[in-house]
């Protein structure tokens, strides 16, 4: 039971018995005290006044009164202004802490039986993933992990686009300027070869512009099936296919279920014949065909080229509908940069219009992009910063980090060389993922890497701070050694207070679709466990019931700092 749970139970009783009324325990608000005034949860006593027909102060100092009385796990109070704070004594801390100790599943929240799809990545297969690429996959990859931890059935879904204009362009580009290289003959990953392709082809058509016709035709020929076209565009997918995997598991991602284009923009054709059918749909003398959205505050949406090809909108409808009609879904998130904000809106409102009353359980995760120092990346200039290359440079900055640090001297190079990933990939993910989604953000490799401050290796390190006490602890402990008598410090209590609040964290990261909450819970339990780290000789101290108390409540902290990061995907070493 959360604070705030037993706080609403226990006032409930207290206004039956001091007002012969019953009150739902649900209804009554309580918060955590703000920090000017003394106090650990406040409950609002205004709406109470009707049943209690006396002032707020009166109404609040009968009730703190009364639970001081018969509650003892509270052991003060204070009433101001229609406002009670309240204050628990050291019996209900403890009994928390030895519930959240025991409970090995702390954290997750009960099943909601929802059944929701988180679709992230998609990338174009006419490049190699980069940065922004990153941030994608990763607020998709936790997203998905902390709604899995709300309680509800999560399906991690991509779908890749691997047919259309942008692809053409690659392909053509090899055709005509690479002299049938290949990735075993270049020596390069696939898809970082098919991204030098579309490179080239923009630098192509900068000087004949006449060749995008050429593009437009081998498209057309594409969908009609043309031997030579599918055959070209089989070849090159497959490196590309080959380059995301390896790309995919260096990031520690995965998926349950991959969509492609060239699967979906059939269906998606077969909703444009129904919106022409139904009148939601108009199709113009060249034969395109749109949707009006001008009365809506929008614009005409083309949704089939005039030639008959398919536009992006196209195969988003078809997968739609497949994916809500085939998986029964509750919800659907789509992780996609905030410069698609107005195809999403044009995406559900037309989806609407088709019919589909669960358009409204649509989702668009609108992210901000990311930049770096120099400032924005753009593909068809070459200019990005490449995913394989800067997690590379991310396990080059930890093993220097860690080299001068000169602390990892007994570990075997295989376990160094593990733990250089380790803290890497923390960092890179930790940084990217500790920001709001829906802010831009400026990405800092080195910046990252530090082992101070709120980072991901500082979260690693006080784990593995923690893991070596409990490695050097000489006597057993357990949730036991959490008795209700004990007499926690300040700074155990404020312990306490922080493990308590982590599944409404959950709650709060899953409705927000902000895994920045659990990024930036994660730091302030580690933070604090620092400075009580600081301030208590931990194993120095002479009383055995003291010292299992104390690491009970450390070890009850690592093991939640575990699964707050493994939230984000990111692990923590034991030893660093």
């Amino acid at each position: 039971m959360t604070a705030e749970a037993f706080i609403q139970q226990k006032a409930a009783q207290a206004v039956q018995a001091l007002y012969q009324a019953d009150v739902p325990a649900a209804s009554l608000q309580v918060a955590v005290t703000r920090k000017e005034f003394e106090g650990d949860y406040t409950l609002v006593t205004f709406p109470l006044l009707k049943i209690s027909h006396a002032a707020p102060d009166a109404t609040g100092n009968a009730i703190g009164q009364w639970l001081v009385d018969h509650v003892p796990e509270i052991s003060g109070f204070n009433s101001v202004k229609g406002f009670l704070n309240l204050s628990f004594s050291a019996v209900y801390w403890n009994e928390s802490l030895q519930a959240i100790s025991a409970d090995k599943d702390f954290g997750r929240l009960p099943d909601t039986g929802k059944r929701i799809m988180v679709e992230f990545s998609s990338p174009n297969t006419n490049k190699p993933l980069h940065l922004g690429h990153i941030r994608n996959n990763l607020l998709g990859d936790s997203v998905s992990r902390i709604l899995k931890a709300c309680g509800n059935e999560v399906i991690k879904a991509t779908l890749v686009n691997d047919r259309g204009v942008h692809i053409c362009k690659s392909m053509y580009a090899w055709e005509k300027l690479f002299n049938g290289a290949t990735p075993e003959s270049t020596g390069k990953k696939g898809d970082h070869l098919v991204g030098d392709c579309y490179v080239a082809y923009a630098k192509l058509e900068k000087e004949h512009p006449e060749v995008l016709d050429d593009v437009h035709k081998m498209l057309v020929d594409w969908e009609a099936g043309d031997p030579h076209v599918r055959e070209l565009w089989s070849m090159m997918n497959g490196w590309v296919f080959e380059g995301f995997d390896q790309t995919y598991k260096a990031l520690g991602i995965s998926f349950d279920k991959v969509d492609y284009e060239h699967d979906t923009y059939l269906l998606g054709k077969e909703l444009v014949q129904k919106g022409l059918d139904m009148g939601a749909f108009v199709k113009d003398p060249d034969g395109s065909v749109w949707c009006d959205l001008t009365a809506d505050g929008l614009d005409r949406k083309l949704v089939l080229r005039s030639d008959g090809t398919s536009v992006y909108i196209t195969q988003d409808l078809g997968t739609a509908e497949r994916r809500f009609n085939t998986y029964k879904l509750d919800s659907h998130v789509y992780v996609v940069g905030n410069e698609q904000d107005y195809h999403f809106q044009v995406l559900k409102l037309i989806l609407k219009k088709l019919g589909f009353d669960w358009a409204d359980q649509i989702y668009h995760l609108s992210y901000g992009m990311v930049e770096l120092p120099e400032g924005k990346m753009k593909s068809r200039e070459g200019t990005v910063v490449d995913a394989d290359d800067l997690i590379e440079q991310m396990y080059l900055e930890a093993k220097k980090t860690s080299e001068e640090s000169g602390k990892l001297e007994d570990l075997s190079e295989q376990e160094k060389d593990r733990l250089y990933h380790i803290i890497g990939l923390g960092a890179l993910k930790y940084f990217i993922i500790k920001v709001d989604p829906k802010k831009t953000m400026l990405f800092n490799p080195k910046e990252s890497i530090d082992f101070n401050g709120n980072t991901g290796p500082f979260i690693q390190y006080t784990h593995a701070r923690i893991c070596s006490i409990l490695r050097k602890a000489q006597v057993p402990f357990g949730p036991e050694s959490i008795q209700a008598d004990a007499r926690p410090s300040a700074k155990e209590i404020r312990l306490a207070k922080l493990l308590g609040l982590y599944p409404g964290k959950v709650a709060e990261a899953g409705a927000a679709l902000s895994p920045a909450v659990i990024a930036n819970y994660a730091y302030e339990l580690a933070k604090e466990f620092n400075q009580y780290y600081h301030d208590t000789p931990i194993l120095k101290e002479e009383d055995k019931a003291v010292l299992c108390y104390r690491l009970e409540l450390i070890a009850t902290l690592a093991r939640t700092l575990r699964s707050a990061m493994g939230l984000l995907g990111i692990e923590l070493p034991e030893r660093m």
